[in-house]
């Protein structure tokens, strides 16, 4: 059974800066490519940000891009979404995601997510 845990969320002004942390529980995390995704009421879920089993590879949604920063200690079996520069936009439901099966950029390739973490951006 994998369990994912999202923490690090709060209320920041405009500007400010976060750092979700997910950390995952069960097998083969060292192994899998892991995912961000945001939601916001009445809107789906969309891509954040990925990063494959080693971190050698990331990848970042438009929207982010040059903001956030994801990475990743298979060590501690936890990945992290640094968030600076922050904008109002950017309030969300924050979500970890594992256990990809097709493109990261798909909520639907994710076998598992996390119970997510609120991120409130105020002006």
């Amino acid at each position: 059974q994998v369990q994912l845990v999202e923490s690090g969320g709060g209320l920041v002004q405009a500007g400010g800066s976060l750092r979700l942390d997910c950390v995952v529980s069960g097998p083969a995390f060292s192994t899998s490519t892991m995912g961000w995704y945001r939601q916001v009421p009445a809107k789906e879920r969309e891509f954040v940000a990925a990063i494959n089993w080693n971190g050698a590879y990331t990848y970042y949604a438009d929207s982010v891009k040059g903001r956030f920063t994801v990475s990743r200690d298979n060590d501690k079996n936890t990945v992290y979404l640094q968030m600076d520069n922050l904008k109002v936009e950017d309030t969300a439901i924050y979500f970890c995601a594992a256990g990809a099966r097709g493109h990261y950029g798909d909520v639907a390739s994710w076998a598992f997510w996390g119970q997510g973490t609120q991120v409130t951006i105020s002006s």
